[in-house]
């Protein structure tokens, strides 16, 4: 409850709308406790008294009752009034669409279908109707607008709902023989219900918009019975020459729908974890970023990465994902990157290219520079240029950063178009050209289809094919085979090899498979905690691993030919980004050969024969 209360004070607006929903709740609800006028007593003699006429703070209305008595006790009905409605709907449309998105086929038919009628008729026609049935009053406008607002509930639940069913948690609660009843309850609900309590917030204010103006109409609150929209159907006909009793109830309709609007907005972003974390944020300007020293780089590399150090804000706190991560990328060499999830690899791969989401991700310290300028100075138009144009990336998963709806020859188009301004004909003929480049067969096949129509090896191919529409200059390929069966690895590792010789590319190449990393780069970097911990040559790191992690991680490597053996695996866990140790060496707590120094000390990059080691007792 405390983090949700400051996930919402982030949000200056919705604290403010909180704030102003808090103080008319606790006035209106108060008014039986206060020194108040009685709201229904008439008098006549003092009609139409104007706000601040002595006795009556808003003035009278056109029988002489106090408007700021009958302005609360009107609010305090009218919001009650609008919540019962909003949690009548909210309950019986999340049960229709729980039921009909779950069960599907007839069930799902059978009630989306009335629902479709019932969303045939617009809505304030369709409460008229209910209460012309039921009968004017207040309770039957409240049923009014709570049954023509089930439909709206239902089908955004029923999206949902369908979602949900569909995930591998569900099939696996099925095979451990939960009925349906217990699914939709303890699996189904719990992953929805943040849905519903977002759509009650957003839809509580133009319920009370709705009661409003049944009663505006005449058909909700009677007299001498206030709510807010009786009483401005009650200053209508005095509205020109005595135009306050109508001001006073529309201001009020209009704070409460605003402050609704504004808290509904914030409760949605403290309930969804990606909007809270900052996943769904679009990175800030470079020039935001927190840059504390100088730094000098090696003016010979072509891309040179100094003391980067990315960190995450988590309760107030900067929690560091990588720290001093320093390495140099010469023109045409191939860099891999390699460690555990959770090493810092990506970390350290977006940061370069400022993709990380700030908030919470913030680079605190450090240089990248490309080919002599800094990246980290950069305002966002200058890395936007830079992105897809010169440094191009290829992403582990290709069906999640496809476009699902968007046929491939469109995606490849659109990368010449916005960075080139060619023709779409012209564009055509390239993104073709491309596909043929990386081997793609039936170019006319797979420039007509969508992403989810190819195979997963197809798929990583037009990613490849993507990252090279513009000429680029530097690759990084965070672990672009991962997902693919080791056949398709292989041609996907061969492909980009061969393209990297011939087009002159660097490449930094993301893994946590040495099997890989040997195969196609030139050095690599051993990251643990996010941290360097080697540096060399493949070949050198291969044959004699200084770090004991690096040693650890090549034993759990399969080796076919060398005949039975234990597949050893490392005991632990890396460090969380919450709990990484601000002094000491990171791996200790795993390391086998560890002694009562290796946590106490500053640890440093030291050069060890042909590589370099942070580690105080490395392999000899």
């Amino acid at each position: 409850m405390i983090n949700f209360l400051k996930l919402i004070s982030r949000n200056k607006l919705a604290l403010f709308g909180g704030v102003l929903l808090i103080i008319i709740f606790v006035v209106s609800f108060l008014s039986p406790l206060l020194p108040l006028k009685d709201p229904d007593v008439i008098k006549t003699s003092d009609r139409f008294l104007l706000p601040f006429s002595e006795g009556y703070l808003l003035g009278t209305d056109h029988l002489g009752r106090d408007l700021l008595s009958r302005l609360l006790w009107g609010t305090r009905l009218s919001l009650l009034v609008g919540i019962s409605a909003a949690l009548i709907s909210a309950t019986i449309g999340s049960i229709l669409g729980t039921i009909a998105g779950f069960y599907g086929n007839k069930t799902d038919n059978v009630i989306m279908r009335i629902i479709d009628v019932l969303m045939a008729f617009p809505y304030i026609l369709l409460a008229l109707a209910i209460v012309a049935v039921l009968g004017p009053g207040l309770f039957n406008a409240m049923i009014a607008v709570a049954l023509v607002n089930i439909p709206f509930f239902a089908r955004n639940i029923r999206g949902v709902t369908v979602t949900i069913a569909n995930k591998e948690f569900i099939d696996a609660a099925r095979l451990s023989g939960m009925s349906n009843f217990k699914i939709i309850i303890y699996e189904i609900f719990p992953n929805i219900l943040p849905v519903i309590v977002v759509t009650i917030s957003t839809t509580v204010g133009w319920m009370i918009l709705e009661t409003a103006g049944l009663s505006f109409l005449g058909l909700g609150s009677q007299p001498p019975q206030a709510d807010l929209g009786s009483m401005l159907g009650e200053g209508r006909s005095s509205l020109i020459v005595n135009p306050h009793t109508s001001y006073v109830p529309g201001a009020m309709i209009f704070l409460i729908v605003i402050g609704v609007n504004l808290f509904g907005d914030g409760i949605r972003d403290a309930l969804d974890p990606r909007l809270s974390k900052g996943e769904l944020v679009k990175p800030q300007p470079v020039t935001q970023i927190k840059l504390n020293r100088n730094v000098e780089n090696n003016s010979n590399s072509f891309l040179s990465v100094q003391n980067l150090t990315t960190a995450f804000e988590f309760d107030n706190k900067l929690h560091l994902a990588s720290k001093d991560v320093s390495f140099d990328i010469k023109k045409g060499e191939c860099l891999g990157l390699i460690g555990e999830s959770g090493s810092g690899k990506s970390v350290t791969a977006l940061s370069i290219t400022c993709l990380v989401a700030s908030p919470p991700g913030v680079i605190v310290d450090g240089s990248v520079k490309f080919q002599g300028d800094d990246i980290l100075k950069m305002n966002y138009e200058q890395i936007r240029e830079l992105r897809g144009n010169k440094i191009s990336y290829i992403f582990q998963d290709p069906l999640s950063t496809l476009h699902p709806l968007i046929k491939i020859g469109k995606q490849l188009e659109e990368a010449f178009i916005e960075h080139n301004n060619q023709k779409s004909n012209e564009a055509t003929l390239k993104g073709k050209e491309l596909l043929k480049l990386v081997q793609i067969p039936n170019i006319e096949d797979v420039w007509n289809s969508y992403p989810h129509e190819l195979s997963g090896g197809m798929r990583q191919r037009v990613s490849i094919a993507m990252a090279l529409t513009n000429d680029p200059e530097l690759i990084i390929a965070d672990e672009p085979t991962t997902a693919l069966d080791v056949t398709v690895q292989a041609q996907i590792l061969s492909l980009l090899d061969t393209l990297r010789k011939e087009k002159g590319l660097s490449v930094l190449f993301i893994s946590h498979d040495f099997g890989v990393v040997s195969q196609i780069c030139d050095r690599v970097i051993v990251m643990y905690g996010g941290q360097i911990v080697e540096e060399g040559k493949t070949e050198n790191i291969m044959s004699k691993p200084r770090h004991p992690y690096t040693s650890q991680l090549m034993e759990c490597v399969p080796h076919i030919g060398f005949g039975k053996r234990k597949l050893p695996t490392i005991l632990g866990s890396p460090p969380s980004i919450t709990h990484k140790k601000e002094i000491g060496c990171s791996f200790a707590s795993r390391c086998l050969i560890k002694k009562d120094n290796c946590q106490n000390e500053d640890i440093k990059i030291v050069q060890k024969g042909d590589s370099e080691v942070r580690c105080l007792y490395p392999h000899e």
